[in-house]
């Protein structure tokens, strides 16, 4: 794909002992979507935590236009939300202030102002004074989410961002994913559920587990 942006080449990811996948490409544009299928242990997440850099690659490379993420980890990291499977919600703040801790840590002028306005499009403006003790399981993924729309990023990475939402939060975020697709932004997500992502690519890591060979087995 000439137009490529971010792409992997013969990835494989090894944990502890065991090699979780190997091998594995792929190659996104902007407007770009790839959904991570397969079963619990496949490497969903694992592949998502090498592309936020929390994790390094067993072998080959992720790269960004070309360029190895490891040459410049700040700029990649600058240009992703990575959104995982624990929400992390502090129990003592309110919804407002942990969006505005979040909106803080990029240094963009204006986090609280930013906070209210992510709260607002999420459908969360009612419970902006509500503590995180406070908070369902849905709405707790919710806010992670919000932090989604506090400033703009090009490569969204959203690990089982469906887990805990009803119909209408979902319905919400499919409408912020075509939004960021629109707008030029890329979305990696991993899920078990329905998610809407017209043309997304499908990338089912069971095809890239390693295939052991037992000499002792019969034929």
């Amino acid at each position: 794909m000439d137009d490529a942006l971010f792409t992997a080449s013969n990835l494989s990811c090894l944990r502890g002992e065991r090699l979780v996948f190997a091998k594995l490409n792929f190659a996104l544009a902007a407007g770009d979507a790839l959904l991570l299928v397969g079963p619990n242990g496949s490497g969903k997440s694992s592949l998502l935590r090498l592309m936020a850099l929390l994790l390094r690659p067993f072998c080959g490379g992720l790269y960004w236009q070309g360029e190895l993420l490891t040459e410049d980890p700040d700029a990649h990291r600058s240009r992703l939300r990575y959104i995982g499977h624990l929400d992390g919600i502090k129990p003592v703040l309110t919804c407002h202030e942990a969006l505005t801790f979040w909106a803080a840590l990029d240094g963009t002028p204006g986090p609280a102002t930013r906070a209210a306005t992510a709260l607002s499009r999420a459908g969360l403006a009612p419970l902006t004074d509500v503590p995180g003790r406070y908070l369902s399981a849905g709405q707790k993924r919710r806010l992670n989410l919000a932090r989604l729309l506090l400033a703009p990023a090009r490569l969204w990475l959203l690990d089982e961002p469906t887990n805990g939402l009803d119909a209408t939060a979902t319905q919400r975020l499919e409408a912020a994913l075509a939004d960021h697709r629109d707008r030029g932004g890329m979305v990696v997500a991993s899920t078990h559920t329905p998610l809407a992502l017209p043309g997304a690519q499908t990338l089912h890591l069971d095809d890239f587990t390693p295939q052991i060979h037992d000499p002792g087995a019969v034929s």
